[in-house]
Formats: structure tokens, sequence, C-alpha cells
């Protein structure tokens, strides 16, 4: 799904992605936004903490869970360059996120608009309205000059 909501989220989660790249990550990056206002930024970290959890959706959602003092982040909304993966998209549901806007699609790795369709199944507790494609073309390029740039060397 398109829509028109203001950029500025998602470039911020584009600065966390090309930071991620720089640091030799994988390069996604997340932003929580809650009353309009940035409240957690990161971007991937699973290689720097040797933890396969450390996806810039997680580690953003546990600083906005921080900052308002509660695991449910029901005003809230995630932005993330990436189609959250299975983990990621359970994490959105438990932390109740409102909306989840996502820049590129992942047919691979992908949870929400492919795969197990998290979502769509009646097992799903929580589920956030969805925006998929917002900036997409910028956040697919990011990841293909990362992993185009790991297969010349």
């Amino acid at each position: 799904m398109k829509n028109n909501v203001s950029h500025s989220p998602m470039m911020a989660a584009l600065a966390e992605a090309h930071a991620a790249a720089k640091r030799g990550e994988v390069p996604v990056g997340a932003v929580v936004v809650c009353k309009g206002e940035i409240i957690a930024r990161a971007s991937n970290c699973t290689e720097e903490q040797c933890d396969a959890t450390a996806h810039a959706e997680i580690l953003a959602l546990r600083q906005a869970a921080k900052h308002c003092r509660s695991a449910r982040l029901d005003d809230c909304d995630l932005y993330v360059t990436l189609e959250p993966c299975a983990l990621c998209a359970a994490a959105v549901s438990f932390f109740r996120i409102r909306r989840l806007y996502f820049g590129a699609y992942d047919p691979k790795g992908g949870a929400v608009e492919h795969g197990p369709r998290l979502y769509t199944q009646p097992t799903c507790h929580h589920r956030p309205e969805v925006y998929g494609g917002l900036a997409e073309t910028q956040c697919a390029d990011v990841l293909r000059a990362f992993f185009r740039s790991l297969r010349q060397t």
C-alpha cells in the first residue's frame, strides 16, 4: 500500500540504514514516532553486538518502550527501510504499534506482505495498519549497493 505520509521519518530511517552500511552491517534503519516526534532510532547491529536479534526494528522498539515507560506503544508508528522479517513483524505486534511504514519489499525474508504474512494469521493478536513502499526506491538502492559491494570484495 502506498500513502502520502510525510517522508521525514523515513528519511531518518534511511540515515540509520546508511550508518549501518558504513559499519558493515546490513543497511536497515528504523525510527519510532509518537505524537509527531521521533522518540527512538536504530540500525542493524547484529554483527557488532554478536546478536542475531539486534535488528533495527527490535532495537528501536526497545528504545521507544523505555522512552514511553511502557511495553505497549499503541500511540506510536514504526518506520523501517525494509519489510520486517518474522521476528520483527511479531515484535511490532507484541509492542502494539499503531502503524507500520516500510520502504523496500522483501520477497525473500519479509513476513508482512510476503512469506507468512503474519498479520493475516488468525493467531496474530494485534494487527497494525501497514503501509509499504514508502521511499521504496531509495530504501532498495541502499541494500542493493551494500550487497553489490560485498560481491566485489
